[in-house]
């Protein structure tokens, strides 16, 4: 978009080489940086709605970041309506806990999560508790980028928002985008045979338009996420269905972990809230109070 000074206003879709690359309806700008970016140590996302001013052809100076609704660390994007956390059901083995880390950095980041478990084509019975865990308080999806299942409420999911595809290496993202978007061709990987882990394919950050409309970002993959620094007391607000019970325990503050009279522990208990959900919120909270504060 042109304004009567001249500026350009666009979206960063990728960053590579130094320089950053940046669409104006159908139009794509190759950037440098102004230099007060470095001078401010200010950094530039995917995903950032910047205002450049055109050079000769197709290049242009990025002067200045507008203002961002959302930010993620890992993956660094800006601007995004929701994220797609997408975990293998066999190849590699979902793990629990970086699921659920991952759904709370959605969560402090105020980004609206979807979980995708893919390749039902391997296993999808022996895996209905797991994915049970996450029904009655996420929005999930079963899919398989090789049979076609679940690609259509996917894709319908993803029309006209900004959407982040995140998850482990070797969990089909690629594969699936490559089946939502004909044509992409995105590189896709195999599972180790000695480590049973993906091989890295995405080697950088980038916005890809979707032909229905709307822009997704594919990352590369990885498996391990830090928790998100919070104070202990705010934890149990990122658990949906703890958060529901929030002032229904006895003391203020409550930890629900050693605490009497517990609206959590007695939900636990009832088995209205999972008891394997509880002991994970456990387990990070013992992550939290270990770490030192200064």
């Amino acid at each position: 978009m042109n304004n009567n000074s001249g500026i350009v206003e666009g979206i960063v879709i990728k960053a590579f080489g130094g320089f950053y690359y940046v669409i104006d309806g159908g139009k794509e700008w190759e950037c440098s940086l102004r230099g007060h970016f470095r001078h401010e140590k200010q950094q530039v996302l995917v995903g950032d709605r910047v205002e450049l001013t055109p050079r000769h052809g197709r290049a242009g100076v990025v002067e200045k970041v507008l203002p961002r609704s959302t930010v993620l660390v890992r993956p660094p994007v800006a601007n995004v309506d929701q994220a797609v956390m997408v975990f293998a059901l066999r190849e590699p083995d979902p793990n629990p806990g970086l699921v659920d880390r991952f759904l709370i950095a959605a969560s402090v980041n105020r980004i609206e999560p979807i979980l995708c478990f893919n390749k039902s084509d391997l296993d999808v019975d022996t895996q209905l508790e797991f994915i049970a865990r996450y029904g009655q308080s996420f929005r999930v999806l079963v899919t398989s980028a090789k049979t076609g299942e679940g690609l259509d409420q996917l894709r319908e999911a993803l029309r006209d928002r900004v959407s982040v595809f995140a998850g482990p290496s070797g969990v089909g993202k690629s594969t699936m985008l490559n089946a939502l978007i004909p044509g992409l061709k995105l590189k896709t990987g195999t599972i180790s045979d000695k480590t049973k882990r993906g091989k890295h394919t995405t080697r950088h950050v980038e916005l890809i338009t979707l032909p229905a409309g709307g822009l997704v970002v594919d990352t590369p993959g990885f498996s391990s996420l830090d928790l998100p620094d919070m104070k202990q007391v705010d934890l149990a607000g990122h658990f949906p269905e703890m958060a529901e019970l929030q002032g229904e325990c006895y003391f203020t503050g409550c930890l629900h972990d050693q605490e009497p009279d517990c609206a959590v522990k007695k939900a636990v208990e009832s088995g209205v809230i999972q008891k394997s959900r509880h002991l994970q919120y456990l387990e990070f909270l013992g992550d939290l109070k270990g770490r030192k504060r200064f």
